[in-house]
């Protein structure tokens, strides 16, 4: 059930009617028609820009539309009034039986209330986190990470077939200076003095692997020469890494359905045959770029390459694809991996990078229009900085990594839970401040408190109610008489649980699930107004002494609070606390 689309429909429908009757022309595009809150609730209930939009087509003045649609929507019975506003926007009120039913029916709907068919079953490939396999994932990568998880989970919920997706980066020279890495340390194993250049990683975490790989070979690699260990250990460290980053997503709750090594484009033709699919296409030249921009001509020597012709599908310059060695670019595997999506048949492809991605997006989404005629579009969100605090302060842990604070430092401060919401209360492409003391507070301030609690203070009224031999199952709550509903302040939360079908679809558009975070904030409000009003106001308590049938329809409201808390938690990652500790 959408509320906003079943009143949509009714506007539809009374345009409908006003063709009929000859007050409209036929063939009018409906499209632009929209249902939405008011920006004043005061307002009203619902607007609808119906008059607006239909002016222009219909060669007639908005308000004289509008005077003539309000009728229309008032003779329904859900509609109380419909006021005519400005130059003919429409303020819908909705009588207080429409608000009242919605708690049952999200009682009756249960999880899949606010699911949605927008997707139409649409197969979407997300790709995120894909962090090189050369150490623990980094805070950077949990905000990653995080969203990732969180959109995949808000598409799939519209209605998306979605694969989560990892890129290995194990082709490039990072592997090679991993794997020197982890035999420095596998020397210190043996007993050797050891000392790491500059670009070696130094992080302790590699003390593990040095071990564990002098546990498997012994002493055989000790004096070997690098030609002679590089392959097997880079192989064997990748490996190593790769466990390292599952733990760590698995900390944070996250399960990818597909990991891709880069290195299996390598040797296999598959890079080849996408440049010969972009050659097929003119698309592959050699030519010689401009300067880059800030170079003079003293520093600059121009060079014939083998060029990508990415500027016909939108970047701002062509692309080499090949090095003067005759070697790949780090693009042309990237070409081929996504090459190897379109082919697996997505109907949308969405990239989640780092902020520092920001100057790889239109060649990206350009090699992806190039490989598939323009057909599947190719959404990249960058994930922005996120910034650590603690007492007010830059706050940095104990950097068991070498050079940054990890993933696991974060989540074992604070939790999963709290990590995941809070990585989700800005916009991706907005930096974040966590701040390890505000994130703990048990307080309105902090919002993961603030809906948890909510969520709890909801189960210790269903506790209460069965302490006291009122039956409150679902079920039995969908059929009670919810007529007694009608405080202004049940129906706030009435009206904000009505929201949630229409909000989910609206950030599935968009692919922004911090919009569910604010939404059940919001909700997690109007719950906590009520139940505060509740201390002063007996009539509205949720558990009414001797009268179990007026507490069934008070707590039938509170309960479907829950249940829309659950299943925005769920998109989010989050576990739905039953009571608070």
């Amino acid at each position: 059930m959408n509320l906003f689309t079943d009143i949509g429909a009714l506007v539809h429908g009374a345009i409908g009617t006003l063709t009929d009757e000859g007050t409209l022309p036929a063939g009018l595009d409906l499209g632009p028609v929209t249902v939405e809150p008011p920006r004043d609730p005061a307002h009203g209930d619902m607007a609808t820009n119906a008059a607006m939009v239909l002016a222009k087509p219909s060669g007639q003045k908005p308000r004289d539309i509008a005077e003539a649609l309000a009728p229309k929507l008032a003779a329904d019975p859900r509609v109380a009034s419909a006021e005519v506003a400005g130059p003919g926007f429409i303020n819908l009120r909705l009588s207080d039986v429409v608000w009242q039913e919605v708690a049952r029916t999200v009682l009756t709907e249960g999880a899949d209330y606010g699911r949605s068919g927008l997707g139409q079953g649409k197969a979407v490939n997300v790709e995120y986190v894909s962090a090189n396999p050369t150490g623990p994932l980094h805070v950077g990568h949990t905000r990653g990470a995080v969203f990732g998880d969180a959109l995949a989970a808000l598409l799939a919920y519209a209605g998306y077939s979605v694969t989560r997706e990892y890129y290995i980066n194990d082709g490039g020279a990072q592997v090679d200076t991993l794997a020197r890495s982890v035999y420095l340390r596998y020397l210190e194993a043996h007993g050797h003095q050891v000392e790491f250049a500059d670009g070696t990683y130094p992080g302790e975490y590699l003390i593990s692997v040095g071990e564990a790989l002098k546990a498997k070979v012994g002493d055989a690699y000790v004096e070997a020469p690098e030609a002679e260990w590089l392959e097997p250990v880079r192989d064997f460290a990748t490996a190593a890494m790769m466990d390292l980053i599952r733990g760590d997503l698995s900390l944070l709750g996250v399960e990818m359905d597909r990991f891709f090594s880069e290195k299996s484009l390598y040797g296999t033709g598959r890079i080849e045959e996408a440049i010969e699919t972009l050659r097929a296409k003119d698309l592959i030249y050699r030519g010689t770029l401009e300067p880059p921009k800030g170079k003079t001509p003293e520093d600059w020597e121009p060079r014939e390459q083998t060029l990508f012709r990415s500027t016909a599908h939108g970047d701002d310059v062509d692309r080499p694809i090949m090095k003067s060695d005759g070697g790949w670019t780090y693009f042309a595997p990237d070409i081929a991996y996504h090459w190897d999506k379109v082919g697996r048949g997505y109907d949308l492809l969405i990239d989640v990078f780092g902020a520092d991605h920001g100057g790889y997006v239109k060649r990206m989404k350009a090699a992806v229009s190039a490989l598939s005629d323009g057909r599947v579009p190719l959404d990249i969100k960058l994930c922005q900085l996120v910034k650590l605090y603690k007492n007010g302060e830059p706050f940095k842990m104990s950097k068991r990594a070498g050079t940054f604070v990890t993933l696991r430092d974060v989540v074992e401060q604070v939790g999963p839970d709290v990590t995941r919401f809070v990585m989700l209360t800005r916009k991706n492409d907005a930096p974040l401040d966590f701040d390890f003391d505000k994130v703990l507070e048990q307080s309105k301030d902090n919002p993961v408190f603030y809906v948890q609690y909510a969520h709890a203070r909801v189960h210790s009224v269903l506790r209460k109610a069965r302490e006291a031999g009122i039956h409150v199952d679902d079920p039995v709550l969908a059929n009670a008489d919810l007529s007694g509903t009608d405080h202004p302040a049940e129906l706030d939360v009435a009206r904000k649980l009505a929201e949630w079908p229409r909000l989910v679809e609206i950030a599935a558009r968009t692919s922004e699930p911090h919009r569910v975070a604010f939404y059940l904030y919001e909700l997690a409000s109007s719950l906590h107004t009520l139940w505060n009003r509740g201390n002063d106001e007996t009539a509205l308590r949720f558990l009414q002494e001797d009268d179990p049938d007026t507490s069934r329809s008070k707590i039938a409201l509170a309960r479907a609070v829950s249940v829309v808390i659950s299943a925005g938690l769920g998109i989010l990652g989050v576990t739905p606390a039953e009571e608070m500790r």
